[in-house]
């Protein structure tokens, strides 16, 4: 039985309140404990009394923390044996785990791209720059400690945060309960690479006290539903992550066939569970050879364990695969099943079930289950013209445009509510280091404000931290002038 304390800024805490994280088959493997609301809030009011790192400082922890995070035990385990119960617990096929793994560790070491690739051309990094004896915009934080909520999907959700601890905020995450492994693995790396122990905190609580965690911090981000971003639509300082429902529109001019591939590939990449895996598949013309062919390849997809390195589709016990298998159901009568319309549930013998993917045919681009994200691989493919026009598009995290027509390449680029647009023979789960997922966090986080310094930091203390002592750089013998 693995512990997984809370990680605060007096270190591990082990409270009284403990939950059972268990396996696919039911066998404990975890106790986690729960942080009560007191706790909590002593929590965030010292890492708010906390200083933050220097920028070199910063990037230099995260270089190390992304090398333990990968190749060395932490908190006990090995990347090996992380990997392993990350996959036994929630199902994620271990490739898929393994693969997360890498990719949250060059999100670690290359943060400084990412957080320089946010900061607006013409503004600088700090006050002490030379160009700001003159003016200058200064990247500066709106706030000094975030809160996430994270997700239990999938572990690369976790890539989601780093910017605002680059970035300088000290950071509290609330991991899912679902997984929560990741997350106290990454925090611990963190904390051990030089952020310390009131630089990021693992705080782990109930329903009850989890929105005590954003009241008292400046910022948050929250992973869920759509009850989710309804619930915080209103909080100005609430960043919601809601559904991707990523899509695929294919229009009349293309040849469709040699992108199956690349189709199959955007539902059903990394398990299916992913907001960058495509829901919608829209098609300029008539749909059903698009999802005759997809569904072919598709059912082709091998039912396996989660640990078995063949696996490619997400195990869960069997009375919740049935729970998804009955609720699909439900939200697809009416449509023409291609594939899972008898059910998406193949038992393993152990408790567990393999999700097998769906693909269901709309007869309308308004249809509603065109925006129903699952967790597993499961595509609607619907009938798309150019006057139904951006209308079923909208509300996507991630649009892959199989067209040639330029003005609707326009169009698609210059709605606000498509976050990414990626034209051509390109997956939706297609992500790289320093682009924006969902704009960059630091749109959120960050402000530019007017500073205009006509002095330079006192021998010594060149790169302090703020406050440091200042001699004027026009008048060395004359009391520094105030600044507006």
């Amino acid at each position: 039985m693995l512990s997984l304390d809370v990680l605060g800024p007096g270190g591990p805490y082990r409270s009284r309140r403990q939950e059972t994280i268990r396996d696919l088959a039911g066998n404990p493997v975890a106790t986690l404990s729960l942080a009560p609301s007191l706790y909590v809030t002593r929590a965030i009011k010292a890492m708010r009394r906390a200083p933050a790192l220097p920028l070199d400082a910063r990037v230099a922890a995260f270089a190390r923390a992304a090398r333990a995070f990968a190749t060395q035990s932490v908190a006990g385990l090995t990347p090996e044996e992380y990997q392993h119960t990350v996959s036994t617990v929630t199902g994620i096929p271990i490739s898929v785990v393994r693969h997360a793994t890498d990719d949250i560790a060059r999100a670690a070491e290359q943060i400084h791209r990412s957080v320089e690739n946010a900061r607006p051309a013409a503004a600088v990094g700090s006050w002490r720059d030379p160009r700001a004896r003159d003016g200058a915009a200064v990247w500066t934080r709106r706030g000094e400690v975030f809160a996430v909520h994270a997700a239990g999907n999938h572990p690369a959700v976790h890539q989601g945060w780093l910017d605002a601890l680059a970035l300088g905020y000290r950071v509290a995450v609330r991991p899912s309960r679902r997984e929560p492994f990741t997350p106290h693995r990454l925090v611990t790396a963190l904390r051990e690479a030089g952020f310390g122990d009131e630089g990021i905190a693992l705080l782990s609580t109930d329903h009850d006290v989890a929105d005590d965690i954003l009241r008292h911090a400046d910022f948050g981000m929250v992973y869920g539903g759509a009850d989710v971003v309804g619930k915080y639509a209103g909080d100005a300082r609430v960043l919601p992550q809601g559904p991707g429902r990523s899509k695929i529109l294919i229009t009349a001019e293309t040849d469709w066939e040699p992108l199956v591939g690349t189709i199959v590939e955007s539902i059903s990449s990394g398990g299916g569970t992913g907001c960058v895996n495509a829901t919608g598949i829209l098609v300029e013309g008539d749909p059903s050879p698009v999802a005759a062919a997809i569904a072919e390849r598709l059912a082709a997809l091998p039912s396996l364990p989660p640990t078995d390195e063949r696996a490619v589709l997400p195990v869960q016990p069997v009375g919740l695969a049935r729970r998804w298998d009955g609720y699909l159901r439900q939200r697809a009568a009416g449509t023409k099943a291609w594939l899972g319309g008898d059910g998406v549930v193949d038992e393993l013998g152990d408790g567990s079930a393999v999700l097998r993917p769906a693909v269901h045919q709309l007869d309308s681009p308004f249809a509603e289950q065109l925006g129903l994200e699952l967790g597993f691989p499961c595509a609607w493919v619907a009938p798309w013209d150019r006057d139904a026009g951006l209308r079923p598009l909208r509300d996507t995290l991630v649009l892959t445009a199989v067209t040639t027509d330029a003005e609707l390449i326009d169009a698609l680029v210059a709605e606000p509510t498509i976050a990414n647009v990626y034209v051509g023979d390109h997956p939706t789960p297609w992500m790289a280091h320093g682009l924006p997922h969902d704009g960059y966090l630091a749109e959120f986080l960050m402000r530019t404000k007017t500073v205009r310094c006509g002095v330079v930091p006192a021998a010594g203390v060149s790169g302090g931290p703020p406050g440091a002592r200042c001699r004027s750089a026009s008048a060395p013998s004359r009391s520094p002038a105030r600044h507006r």
